[in-house]
């Protein structure tokens, strides 16, 4: 199984820090999800979301656009790959690698390597192909969910690849709030008219994908049932929900004898 690793983030990586905000509820999920740790790898770690405070980080990222617009009260990401961490073998307390799977060259051996490096919970955030189909903006722009159900990894593949003898894994939905912060294509169910903005688009890799002339049509066609009113006719239920269960999903890996479940922690 190979992955993308197909987007250019010096291009796309420009107005990450400004429209891909880590949103504190998605955080809280996953930092639940490291359980204990005080050392956490957070690989393909970008310009830092989602990395938790107080703990001992140690980040990997090869994208030097991306490193730069780390904020300075986070240690300085490592030039690096998932396919080939410079850390011993199980050194560090838990791992974490967040929406970047589908960007591994070989998503395989950087799963390996998070299980050589890694002594507990190991935690995935990743979209779910084909989820993405009944969401409305699939209507507006089907090219896009073909884009996305064909470039992320299946869940169950990742699941079983970290399911190795001593350790289970719990898959998880992440719900979006309304309100969310980490501008993926979902965090607007509610808000359609930002995906008008072309920095808002330009900061969702898989629009990078997409024919600039399909782009266009996406954004006439739904500037045009906004302005008249068909938009929310049609959908208009969304403004209202105030959360969204799409295709986010977190994957959690742990060791055998550990207890703990996401779903316990997160209920209530």
């Amino acid at each position: 199984m190979s992955s993308a690793g197909d987007v250019d983030y010096s291009v796309i990586g420009l107005g990450y820090s400004s429209h891909r905000r880590p949103d504190p509820r998605i955080a809280a999920m996953i930092h639940a999800a490291l359980g204990d740790a005080k050392s956490v790898l957070n690989v393909g770690a970008g310009s830092g979301s989602y990395e938790p405070t107080d703990r001992a980080v140690i980040a990997v990222e090869p994208a030097d656009t991306m490193r730069r617009q780390r904020p300075a009260h986070l240690a300085p990401a490592i030039d690096t790959r998932a396919e080939s961490l410079p850390l011993a073998d199980q050194s560090v307390d838990a791992s974490m690698a967040i929406i970047t799977v589908h960007q591994w060259q070989d998503m395989r051996a950087g799963l390996r390597e998070l299980l050589r490096v890694t002594r507990g919970n190991i935690v995935l955030m990743t979209f779910a192909p084909g989820s993405a189909s009944y969401f409305w903006l699939g209507d507006y722009c089907p090219e896009l969910a073909a884009v996305e159900a064909r470039r992320d990894p299946p869940i169950e593949t990742l699941a079983a690849a970290l399911a190795p003898a001593g350790r289970r894994v719990e898959i998880v939905p992440v719900p979006v709030p309304i309100d969310c912060t980490d501008g993926f294509s979902e965090a607007y169910y509610a808000r359609p008219e930002r995906l008008l903005d072309p920095n808002v688009t330009r900061a969702q890799s898989s629009w990078a994908f997409v024919d600039e002339a399909v782009r266009e049509r996406f954004v006439t066609t739904l500037r045009a049932d906004l302005a008249s009113g068909e938009w929310d006719r049609k959908y208009g239920q969304y403004r209202s929900m105030p959360t969204f269960t799409g295709a986010l999903r977190l994957i959690v890996s742990r060791p055998a004898n550990s207890t703990a479940r996401l779903t316990d922690q997160t209920s209530a």
